[in-house]
């Protein structure tokens, strides 16, 4: 059960950090279209975005990783390609606002192309705001791969905490802490990048003020 908890561990975080990364990289993608462009550009990345919010995320999840066939990598990228949402609804506004900044205003006259303006002057002002919600995204990240595991769509050549869980419910009354140790597990990490997150969240609004 050692070995098994340790190896669960390394999947856990790989599909959660990676699955964030990705996450992170597509919603501050489109966020940033959307929030800087406006118009049709600003309207056609909300549709999109929109339309992946109404559609349950595990549900959705579930649907990729059966067509992709279930592996580490499948799991990390189908939870990546359905939690981007969240952060193009935080990018957004974000760069909504610092669109009408004065210094995103000087650089614009001063003859850098709105890529330029966008990657030196908008990019590194949403960056802490990005950070602080993508370990939220690594916490939901894990759940969701724990949740997936559980269901058996996990990768079935890897030990992982959903696993543990799903393979222990047959001896709960004999053997309970077979699923009760990964159980743990995962609450006291999820728990940790929570407490992160809001940690990085507080000092933001610290430096704000």
């Amino acid at each position: 059960m050692l070995t098994q908890m340790v190896h669960g561990a390394r999947v856990s975080l790989l599909t959660g950090v990676v699955a964030g990364v990705v996450a992170v990289a597509l919603g501050t993608l489109l966020g940033v279209l959307a929030g800087y462009f406006g118009g049709w550009v600003d309207r056609t990345c909300t549709r999109i975005t929109e339309v992946f919010l109404t559609l349950p995320q595990l549900l959705l999840a579930i649907v990729l990783v059966a067509v992709l066939t279930p592996s580490v990598w499948s799991t990390t990228l189908a939870i990546g390609l359905t939690s981007w949402p969240q952060v193009a609804r935080v990018v957004r506004p974000e760069v909504m606002r610092l669109r009408q900044a004065d210094f995103v205003h000087a650089a614009s006259l001063s003859g850098m192309a709105p890529l330029q303006v966008i990657w030196r002057e908008v990019l590194p002002n949403v960056v802490p705001t990005v950070v602080a919600l993508a370990s939220v995204l690594v916490a939901t990240a894990i759940l969701t791969e724990s949740a997936l595991s559980f269901l058996g769509l996990g990768d079935p050549n890897v030990a992982s905490w959903g696993a543990m869980i799903g393979a222990g419910r047959s001896v709960l009354r004999d053997a309970w802490y077979v699923a009760a140790f990964p159980g743990f597990a995962i609450l006291v990490t999820v728990l940790a990048f929570a407490l992160i997150g809001n940690g990085i969240n507080d000092a933001l609004h610290l430096r704000r003020e």
